[in-house]
């Protein structure tokens, strides 16, 4: 398997375009499974995650082609003729239960696999699973998979999460749009990639409102039809992009950026002594300082600071002035970052769902190992300012959510590169 190297090697100056965002065109994708008519998706990333995602498709008879080098989706599902979500696929990525939703709503019946992903703690599915029953599913969990059934159709309900999670607000509101009469989700998530699936479904006939609060009413229609639409900028990638020059010193614009998207995480940054102003072409970001401010995190669904760059932004606290404490909501088990930080010198103490990062002025590159996706880019934006060379094994964690991160950082003055070898 592949490394990254990564050698410190001061300020970094120029452009970083932001690809469409993995975890909204992991959402869209499975829509296709919702009409018969083509669904064509274009500002694509190109990740392992989407050809997984395409991989499972495929397999219950989807049409799906990649166009002008992976970043337009081309998909008709014309012709399902499987209705089993298979373990072999679905165990590589937890949104691959999204196709449940769809095939239950068009097909009436499927079968999924429980999934697989990052080992970031539990993420269980039983949201998923409440949502459909109280839409009239019948659901019998055994031998790892979830077997679906709904007679005669499903049926609008009032659905009311316990907890916001994304996931479950994205197979329901994916589900409701066929479903008879009005379904109605309370304490919904707000992610920017919500309201994206949301735009996309009213494309394609559905009848929504109230995405991006908390309520959002759905409408049941008979049939959906096809559309094109283009997925939103990847507000996880341009937090994480944002972060290099924060490390490393400079100036990057990111192309595509905006600022709504990354609001919380953009007044942290301004907090800590990084500048975040908004340009023709996206967003500018500079370090005014020699190093950067203390600050306190805690991690919260949108609009507050995303759980997806909490190790990235521990990366940059690593080298701060003074002691920042990071306090994990979303996910436990999520600071597997925090030993890899360790053997380049950092100073964290985790206890439970808190962090407390002492800053130090310098870090040294050592071999490191990445853990899940997220922690694998924060070693890799440590190691842009460690002194020497830092080697992060195990980097396809990595390729599952940046596309050519080496060549969009060295782009930008980074001395970065894969190499092919054990990893």
């Amino acid at each position: 398997m592949d490394r990254i190297v990564v050698t410190g090697n001061g300020p970094l100056s120029g452009q970083i375009p932001i690809a469409g965002a993995k975890n909204a065109c992991l959402t869209l994708m499975p829509a296709t499974l919702l009409s018969d008519e083509p669904l064509t998706l274009t500002n694509a990333p190109r990740l392992s995650d989407i050809r997984t995602m395409t991989t499972l498709l495929q397999s219950l008879g989807a049409e799906v082609s990649a166009l002008n080098g992976g970043q337009v989706l081309a998909m008709s599902s014309h012709g399902l003729n499987n209705h089993t979500a298979d373990y072999d696929i679905v165990r590589k990525m937890r949104a691959s239960i999204l196709v449940l939703g769809p095939m239950l709503a068009r097909e009436g019946r499927a079968i999924v696999s429980l999934p697989g992903g990052c080992a970031i703690g539990a993420r269980p599915v039983d949201l998923h699973l409440k949502a459909f029953e109280a839409m009239g599913a019948d659901l019998d969990l055994r031998d790892g998979y979830v077997h679906a059934e709904a007679k005669g159709g499903l049926k609008g309900a009032v659905i009311d999460f316990p907890v916001v999670s994304v996931g479950a607000t994205e197979n329901a509101l994916m589900a409701a749009t066929l479903a008879k009469g009005t379904t109605v989700l309370k304490n919904a998530a707000r992610e920017p990639e919500i309201v994206d699936l949301a735009r996309c479904l009213r494309k394609m006939g559905a009848q929504i409102e109230g995405e991006g609060t908390s309520t959002i009413t759905i409408e049941g229609v008979d049939r959906l039809h096809g559309a094109t639409h283009p997925v939103v900028t990847d507000r996880i990638e341009l937090g994480t992009y944002m972060l290099a020059p924060a490390i490393a010193g400079g100036e990057v614009e990111l192309l595509g950026g905006r600022l709504d998207l990354v609001a919380a995480f953009a007044e942290k940054l301004e907090a800590a002594g990084v500048s975040v102003t908004e340009t023709d072409k996206g967003l500018k970001v500079a370090r005014k300082t020699d190093r950067v401010r203390a600050v306190d995190v805690v991690t919260e669904p949108f609009p507050g600071f995303p759980t997806d760059l909490q190790a990235q932004m521990m990366a940059l606290l690593c080298f701060a002035e003074g002691t920042s404490v990071l306090e994990e909501r979303i996910f436990e088990n999520r600071f597997m970052h925090a030993p890899e930080l360790m053997r380049m010198g950092a100073r964290i103490e985790v206890h439970g769902g808190t962090a407390t990062v002492k800053g130090v002025e310098k870090l040294k590159g050592a071999p490191v190992m990445a853990t899940d996706l997220r922690a694998s880019v924060s070693l890799i934006l440590a190691g842009l300012a460690a002194q020497g060379e830092t080697v992060v094994s195990r980097v396809y964690h990595l390729d599952r959510g940046y596309e050519r991160v080496e060549e969009k950082l060295g782009n930008v003055g980074a001395k970065i590169q894969r190499v092919q070898g054990d990893g």
